[in-house]
């Protein structure tokens, strides 16, 4: 990506979702995770998670929209058809909330099994739709 792509702030942005993503999907890897190795697969998604909805918000700011919460990006990003599983996404932010103020593991194990079945599929699908307009 040359200097005048990285000026645009999606883009930006999208080059640090990236780092987070890869982290995500080596914890993803892990097949019985330790207590520890859940704990960190969180946090990754808990960043992934973050960095997409801001990838998303920052994207649809460049196209003329006006939006202002996680929630009101993930609604937007679906009706124009960013983002294909709009449920699954506020799934992930009600879950992304509930981790990042409490740990317990009943929890933690319970919204692990969301990441690897839902939450990684959905960022993964932004991480491969964002990768190539990044390209463009």
């Amino acid at each position: 990506m040359d200097d005048e792509k990285l000026d645009i702030r999606w883009k930006q942005r999208f080059a640090h979702y990236k780092k987070a993503y890869a982290l995500l999907e080596q914890t993803i890897a892990i097949k019985d995770p330790s207590e520890a190795e859940r704990a960190g697969l969180i946090q990754f998604f808990e960043m992934s998670f973050e960095l997409a909805w801001k990838v998303l918000k920052d994207y649809l700011e460049e196209e003329g929209f006006s939006v202002t919460s996680p929630r009101d990006t993930v609604k937007q990003a679906f009706q124009i058809g960013l983002i294909v599983d709009g449920h699954t996404w506020l799934e992930a932010l009600k879950d992304r909330n509930l981790t990042v103020h409490t740990y317990e593991e009943k929890i933690a194990i319970a919204v692990e099994k969301k990441i690897r079945d839902a939450y990684f599929p959905a960022l993964a699908k932004l991480f491969r739709n964002f990768s190539e307009k990044a390209e463009q």
